[in-house]
């Protein structure tokens, strides 16, 4: 199954849990709770007030190696958003992705899609805890705090 094909099935429409597919096109399934949803809101809310240009997108799509994954909350800057504004998913990555940890997801899954993300021309990835702390990545490993949104708190608590 394509991410279009997916996106068009009316059986997989208004689910309450997250939808990714995997390299061989399988649907993965992963239910958030009500904190996922609410440092998601937070987190987009600041990228919106810290950065003044660009597009924020919640539940980004992203084609990898590793099939269509969702960017929990994702800024493109303008350039990015004009390249993939009327696409299904993003074939390249947006600039900043963010995860927010699931109570099913596990650090080694989150720090694959934080290669699987870079691969596809992420500039930096953020990874949220379950207490609303980040943490910050570059390519080439972690980092003090964001470079393109500098102004970024450490946590959204």
């Amino acid at each position: 199954m394509t991410w279009k094909e997916l996106c068009e099935d009316k059986r997989f429409q208004d689910l309450p849990f997250k939808v990714e597919l995997n390299a061989q096109g399988q649907i993965l399934m992963s239910p958030t709770s009500n904190y996922h949803g609410s440092y998601g809101f937070r987190i987009g809310r600041l990228l919106f007030e810290h950065l003044k240009s660009g597009e924020i997108v919640v539940e980004c799509a992203v084609e990898t190696s590793d099939g269509t994954k969702e960017v929990d909350v994702a800024w493109l800057s303008d350039a990015r958003w004009a390249q993939v504004r009327d696409d299904f998913s993003c074939k390249v990555a947006p600039e900043i992705c963010v995860e927010v940890l699931s109570p099913s997801n596990t650090d080694a899954e989150m720090m694959r899609k934080r290669e699987l993300y870079f691969e596809v021309g992420a500039s930096e990835y953020w990874l949220c805890d379950r207490q609303g702390s980040l943490r910050f990545f570059g390519v080439e490993g972690e980092l003090a705090g964001s470079r393109l949104c500098p102004q970024f708190p450490r946590s959204v608590k």
